[in-house]
């Protein structure tokens, strides 16, 4: 199986390597299950003892109703489980030393060929009753349940089921029991490096789906609205067999007195109707979930007018200023220093520097919010309560999300916003390394002879 899973991984690899001008290849649905699977493996043999060993924890337990679903289990299951079945109780006991974690199902099935079946409803009826059983044989000293009030993702476990498990659990093990945030978030944060090697295949993929969009392939300058131009990347996505994970966002911005993209909301979305015209810059926000990792990208393309070749000086240098907001952002990622510590010494220095930035920056993976250090937020550029206070730790994700506001001479004084967003991710070694390159270069519609991506 294994010799299967590294010769597909191979091919893979190879074939997006060859991609760079044109899109890598996307491997089956069932080469894809296959791959996932895989991962999640390779994930609980080196990745999940460290994490409960290093967190102290004996037992982990995750209780989820169909339906109902727990973030983190959902991140467990099976590619071919789409959800629990029925009530799912994994448990998961650290047996210590070389015997390592002791993977077992609380429920009518298997989980995949990983978490054995533990529950035979012919010899105890009860689910609860049973459970309780397991846990008397083991005799963990610390229990974590996936309850948190900073991060939804690590509070999958429902009232109702906490409170069963309350009922049927002796006292002696109810004082066991302690909040797994940490546990749940370093397990939804943490790569693997397969995982990094997947993501940079996701990354490409995204950087060449915007690349097709914001072409004369889905806009007709003068006919084109912004709306069209969502639903193309809608529709592209399902045509590669692939998931969006959020409804795109596509705007412009223009000298036009009357185009005020740079002052709206992020909590409005903008006009769908907006024709795009000569002139224009046009905006995407745009992310994809492959192989269980998401994707969150922000580019930029401008409409060339009649007579033109190349995008403007003044927006190329604001581009770059752009660029230069994101080289301060992650000069300051430290690991150990806070998402708070890292929002301030950016804000500082770019001001310093003359830049108007706003930073809202946040850890990708299994979710495209994922859990972690949040890097301010667009309505809070001072202090991020919960998530901000939460510390950079090594072989995570990040989106790389940030605007710079400049006024180019040309624009007659009005502001222009440089919206940009880009996967990278944190090493051992402490560096930030953009996952598959970052916009360095305005797309231009119609595409320019030659050109391929940034």
């Amino acid at each position: 199986m294994k010799k299967i899973y590294f010769g597909w991984l191979i091919c893979l690899l190879t074939s997006s390597a060859l991609a760079q001008t044109s899109q890598p290849a996307i491997p089956s649905l069932r080469e894809r299950a296959l791959a996932e699977d895989h991962l999640l493996a390779e994930r609980f043999q080196t990745v999940l003892p460290k994490l409960m060993r290093d967190n102290g924890i004996d037992l982990w337990l995750l209780i989820a109703e169909e339906y109902n679903e727990d973030p983190v289990m959902k991140t467990m299951l099976p590619a071919s489980w789409l959800s629990a079945r029925r009530k799912t109780i994994l448990f998961i006991f650290d047996r210590g030393g070389p015997e390592g974690l002791e993977m077992l199902a609380v429920a009518r099935y298997p989980v995949g060929s990983i978490f054995k079946a533990a529950w035979n409803p012919d010899q105890e009826p009860d689910q609860w009753k049973r459970l309780v059983q397991l846990i008397e044989e083991r005799k963990p000293k610390k229990i974590a349940l996936n309850v948190s009030e900073t991060y939804a993702h690590a509070d999958g476990l429902s009232h109702t089921e906490h409170q069963n498990l309350l009922r049927y659990l002796p006292p002696a093990y109810q004082a066991s029991l302690v909040p797994g945030e940490k546990l749940a978030v370093q397990w939804l944060e943490t790569r693997t490096p397969a995982e990094i090697a997947i993501y940079e295949v996701a990354c490409r993929l995204a950087h060449h789906i915007i690349a097709e969009g914001l072409s004369e392939k889905a806009i007709l300058p003068g006919i084109t609205t912004t709306d069209d131009v969502v639903w193309w990347y809608r529709e592209r996505v399902a045509e590669l067999r692939l998931q969006s994970w959020f409804h795109p966002t596509v705007d412009v911005q223009r000298p036009d007195p009357t185009n005020d993209e740079a002052q709206r909301s992020f909590a409005a979305r903008p006009d769908g109707k907006t024709v795009i015209m000569p002139g224009d810059l046009v905006h995407i926000d745009f992310g994809i979930d492959y192989l269980g990792l998401h994707t969150d990208t922000q580019q930029l393309a401008y409409v060339l007018k009649p007579g033109e070749t190349d995008v403007p000086e003044h927006l190329k240098k604001a581009l770059a200023v752009g660029n230069r907001l994101q080289d301060i952002l992650t000069s300051h990622f430290k690991i150990g220093r806070t998402g708070n510590e890292v929002l301030k010494a950016t804000i500082d220095q770019a001001k310093a520097e003359g830049i108007v930035p706003q930073i809202y920056s946040h850890p990708v993976g299994y979710h495209g919010h994922a859990a972690g250090p949040a890097i301010g937020m667009w309505d809070n550029q001072v202090s991020v309560p919960g998530t901000g206070d939460y510390q950079l730790r090594p072989n995570t994700a990040y989106a790389i999300e940030l605007n710079a506001k400049v006024k180019p001479s040309e624009w007659n004084g009005k502001e222009l916003r440089v919206m940009l967003e880009e996967n990278a991710w944190l090493g051992e070694d402490g560096r930030v390394r953009y996952i598959d390159g970052r916009q360095k270069e305005i797309l231009t519609i119609p595409r320019k002879a030659g050109y391929l991506r940034p």
